[in-house]
């Protein structure tokens, strides 16, 4: 990376990538947000919306209005400003419940067989972690979430499923996250949570929103249904 706070390069006709970094850091997630704040303050006229990702961040604008040679320019005046900027980023702490059974861990045994451990070992390493949401993404209140130590990362199934249940608990890669709704997906599930994590009638919707952090704790299966049971919004966090 240059000294400049970031690169910029285009994406299609209507957007520039600003480039903050090669790794998804914290330090990284920082600088992102921290320009975000101050491009959303400024107000670029013909800027149309902004959309942060684990390094990049995508502006998107109207052409009409205004050129992007000139939002390039623009978008370095603010650079300097940003970089001094304060950080004001609401973060929450999250301890989330999962249970682990064989019911819910589809793929928990393939996973330990992987990497030659047993299941509770699986589960004993996914538990000790305090991992850090980089992003919202792929399907609405879907949590990218950093930190999956390198001894249980494991890469996506070669045929997604066609349906995982909402809650449940994935692995793909060196990342791990939680399937808000159920949807197609072809991420290893390791267990499942009883609590909701998007909601279209709250706001915001999404229950974990991006500098959040998040630990896991396993509970029984009668755990689970007695939260599953109990909840009825967000306030049981």
């Amino acid at each position: 990376m240059s000294d400049d706070l970031f690169t910029i390069e285009p994406l299609g006709e209507k957007a520039l990538l600003l480039r903050f970094g090669n790794e998804p850091t914290r330090e990284c997630f920082d600088r992102i947000r921290t320009f975000e704040q101050s491009l959303h303050r400024h107000a670029i006229p013909g800027v149309i919306e902004s959309a942060p990702a684990y390094t990049t961040l995508a502006v998107y604008f109207e052409p009409l209005v205004i050129q992007p040679a000139d939002l390039e320019r623009l978008l370095r005046d603010l650079e300097m400003g940003a970089s001094q900027a304060s950080l004001n980023v609401p973060s929450r702490d999250f301890c989330v419940p999962v249970c682990y059974e064989e019911k819910f861990g589809l793929d928990l045994a393939y996973v330990a067989s992987v990497h030659q451990l047993t299941t509770e070992e699986v589960i004993a390493i996914h538990t000790s972690t305090t991992y850090f949401v980089h992003m919202i993404g792929f399907l609405p209140g879907f949590a990218y979430l950093g930190g999956l130590p390198d001894r249980i990362a494991t890469p996506r199934k070669e045929s997604p499923r066609t349906r995982v249940a909402a809650g449940s608990v994935g692995i793909a890669g060196n990342q791990t996250g939680v399937y808000p709704i159920d949807s197609p997906g072809g991420w290893q599930i390791i267990g499942r949570s009883p609590w909701k994590f998007f909601d279209p009638l709250s706001n915001p919707p999404s229950r974990l929103q991006a500098g959040d952090s998040v630990r896991f704790y396993a509970i029984s299966r009668e755990e689970f249904y007695h939260i599953q049971r109990e909840r009825s919004d967000f306030k049981d966090a």
